[in-house]
C-alpha cells in the first residue's frame, strides 16, 4: 500500500507542476475538479470500507470458508463471479469489498473470478452500453466475456 501511495503522490506532484507551469491558473482548476471528484465520491468509498469492515465481523469466517474457501471449488468461483458482477461502482468499492472476504476466509479462486466479473460484467456498464453502443453490442460482448470470469477462478484453483 505504501508503494502505490508514493506512486500517486508522486504523479500528482508531477502533474501540478507540469499545470502550473502552464501558467493559465490550469493547476487552480485541477484542484478544483479533484475537490469536486472527492466531494462525488466520498459517500460511495465510506458505504464501501463500511461494507468491507462489516463483512469481516457479520458472517462467520466459518461461513465464508465454506461457501467461498479454497475447498468450496467451482461452487466458490461462481459465487464470485455473480457477486463480482452484480458490485457497482469502481475499484474503490470492489476492492476493499473483496480484501475482506479474503480476509475472513474466501479463496484464491474466488477473489480472482469476483474482480474478473467485476470488470468484464460488471451490470453497472449495461445500461450505458444499451444506450449508447446499442444491445447488439452489449449481447455480443457479454456472450464472449461470460466464462471468463469462472474460468479464470478455476485455472487459478488448480495452481499448486
Amino acid at each position: 500500500m505504501i508503494t502505490a501511495l508514493i506512486i500517486l503522490f508522486v504523479l500528482a506532484a508531477i502533474t501540478s507542476v507540469l499545470a502550473y507551469k502552464k501558467g493559465d491558473g490550469s493547476h487552480r482548476k485541477g484542484f478544483k475538479i479533484a475537490q469536486k471528484t472527492l466531494i462525488s465520491m466520498w459517500p460511495l468509498l465510506i458505504i464501501a470500507f463500511l461494507m468491507a469492515g462489516f463483512i469481516q465481523v457479520a458472517i462467520p469466517p466459518d461461513l465464508i470458508r465454506s461457501w467461498l474457501g479454497a475447498e468450496a471449488g467451482l461452487r466458490g468461483v461462481l459465487i464470485g463471479s455473480i457477486a463480482g458482477a452484480l458490485i457497482p461502482g469502481g475499484p474503490y468499492v470492489a476492492f476493499p469489498i473483496i480484501a475482506s472476504v479474503v480476509n475472513a476466509g474466501a479463496g484464491l479462486g474466488t477473489a480472482v473470478s469476483f474482480i474478473t466479473g467485476w470488470a468484464m460484467l460488471g451490470m453497472g456498464a449495461i445500461p450505458f452500453e444499451l444506450a449508447i453502443i446499442g444491445s447488439r453490442f452489449m449481447f455480443l460482448r457479454l456472450a464472449l466475456v461470460l466464462i471468463i470470469p469462472p474460468l479464470s477462478g478455476i485455472i487459478v484453483n488448480l495452481i499448486p
